[in-house]
C-alpha cells in the first residue's frame, strides 16, 4: 500500500477559532495509532508552530510561513532523499530548507509601498499587544507570530479598487501576495510548493505515497492543488472559500477541526481497506 501522508493548515482547519485542536482528538489518535506523517502546513512561524507540535507531540516535518520554509528533525531523511537545492540548513535541533525570501527584504518592500502612498502596515509596524488584539492570540502568542523569517502579513483598510492596485503594484516589484485571514506580502514561496518538495522527499525515502491535504483559506489552494486527495474545510460562518482549482475537492460538512476530525475518521479506514476515492 502507498504510505499516507497528512498536510494540513492549522488556524481555522485543525484549530478551531480559540486556537485549539480538541474537537480533532479522535482523528489525531487515528493517524498517531497508524504512523501515519502528519505535516503541518501553515502560515504561522516556526516559533508558533513548535508550540503545537510539543502539545500534540509531533515529531514531523513542517512548513512555516506560507511556504517560506520546510523543517524535519535531523535523520529524518537521509542526505539522499534531500533535494540539492535549496540546500539543508541547520536549525538547532532541525533542519531547514529556505524556500521563501528575507523577512528583511519583505519589510523594506512594505516600506516602499506605503513611501508610495500605499495605507499598509505590517506586523514588524505593530506591538505584540496590537497583534494579539488583532488576531484574538494571547501576548505570549503574539510575540511568537512577530518573530518572522519569510512572510509579512498586512493590513491595508481600503476599498475593493485600491486593494486591486495595491496587488498590482506588489506583482510589477517583483512580490508576491496571499491571502489568509490576513493579506500576506512574501517572494515566490507558496504551500504547494513546500509541499511538492517534502512529497518527493518522501517518495525517494519511502516509495510510493497518496497525499491528503485540508485547508480553509485561499492561502491553502496551492497545497490543495498539489496533493491526491484535497479537503476544503468549511469556515465558521457556515461557507467555502470559491476559487480553489484542485481536482476532485472534497468538503467538511463541519466546520474547523470538527470538520477535520470527521473527513479523516471517515477517509483513513477507507484508504485503509483499499478504497481510493
Amino acid at each position: 500500500m502507498k504510505r499516507l501522508l497528512v498536510f494540513t493548515d492549522l488556524d481555522g482547519t485543525l484549530l478551531d477559532q480559540s486556537y485549539s485542536p480538541a474537537a480533532a482528538e479522535p482523528a489525531l489518535k487515528l493517524l498517531a495509532a497508524q504512523d501515519i506523517p502528519l505535516i503541518f502546513c501553515s502560515s504561522k512561524t516556526r516559533a508558533e508552530i513548535e508550540v503545537y507540535r510539543n502539545r500534540l507531540h509531533n515529531r514531523h516535518p513542517f512548513v512555516s510561513e506560507n511556504g517560506g520554509g520546510v523543517f524535519f528533525p535531523r535523520g529524518y531523511f537521509p542526505d539522499s532523499a534531500l533535494p540539492p537545492d535549496p540546500p539543508a540548513e541547520g536549525c538547532g535541533e532541525l533542519l531547514q530548507l529556505r524556500l521563501g525570501a528575507p523577512y528583511r527584504q519583505l519589510r523594506q518592500a512594505l516600506v516602499q509601498l506605503r513611501g508610495e502612498g500605499f495605507a499598509i502596515s505590517g506586523f514588524g509596524d505593530l506591538e505584540v499587544a496590537d497583534v494579539a488584539a488583532l488576531t484574538g492570540l494571547s501576548l505570549e502568542q503574539a510575540a511568537l507570530a512577530k518573530e518572522r523569517d519569510f512572510d509579512e502579513p498586512f493590513l491595508f483598510a481600503a476599498g475593493a479598487a485600491a486593494e486591486d492596485q495595491l496587488l498590482r503594484r506588489i506583482g510589477a516589484l517583483g512580490w508576491h501576495s496571499t491571502r489568509g485571514r490576513l493579506w500576506h506580502l512574501l517572494g515566490a514561496s507558496d504551500k504547494g510548493r513546500a509541499v511538492a518538495l517534502l512529497t518527493d522527499c518522501y517518495r525517494a525515502r519511502d516509495g510510493e505515497v497518496l497525499t491528503i491535504g485540508l485547508g480553509d483559506q485561499r492561502n491553502d489552494f496551492p497545497m490543495l492543488e498539489q496533493v491526491d486527495i484535497p479537503i476544503l474545510v468549511r469556515q465558521p460562518e457556515g461557507s467555502y472559500v470559491s476559487g480553489c482549482g484542485a481536482k476532485h475537492l472534497q468538503y467538511s460538512h463541519q466546520v474547523g477541526p470538527a470538520g477535520w476530525n470527521e473527513v479523516l475518521s471517515k477517509l483513513l479506514p477507507a484508504l485503509q481497506g483499499g478504497e481510493i476515492p
